[in-house]
């Protein structure tokens, strides 16, 4: 298995799911299951250079999005993110419409790329696992939904 450095490596699963991931995509997918922390997420992140942790950015909101994350979620994930609710990402990602305040988030100068991806990926988690617990349950073959 390759090092999880970079975004544009990628794995290859071991467990038979079928499906290579790119070493962030499967990051994320471990801090949102529970395999890794939010704090290792977050020190990988901070290794990158500007324009993968943009990269890393762009690719936790469209998977935010992907799980329909609502404002309700980002209160939550915000409680789990370690980020002061008076920072800007925390402020941005409680308000309405929370699409438009993600991309708000993605494009904040890169001194607040790491507080950006804790609240992201913090949003993510919440409402992934609401998703993994409804739509998916029992009946999930999303690759990145079964790690191992």
């Amino acid at each position: 298995m390759r090092s999880l450095t970079g975004t544009s490596r990628t794995l290859h699963s071991s467990s038979g799911v079928g499906e290579d991931l790119q070493a962030s995509a499967r990051i994320v997918n471990e801090v949102t299951q529970g395999i890794r922390s939010l704090d290792d997420a977050a020190a990988w992140f901070s290794s990158l250079d500007q324009v993968e942790q943009k990269a890393v950015l762009h690719e936790a909101v469209r998977y935010a999005m992907q799980a329909h994350a609502t404002v309700g979620d980002a209160r939550e994930g915000l409680a789990r993110s370690g980020v002061r609710p008076t920072m800007t990402p925390a402020v941005l990602i409680v308000r309405e419409p929370i699409l438009e305040q993600m991309g708000k988030i993605i494009n904040l100068p890169p001194g607040g790329y790491v507080k950006s991806i804790r609240v992201l990926l913090s949003t993510f988690v919440v409402a992934d696992t609401r998703r993994r617990e409804t739509e998916c349950r029992g009946t999930c073959n999303h690759a990145w939904h079964n790690l191992p």
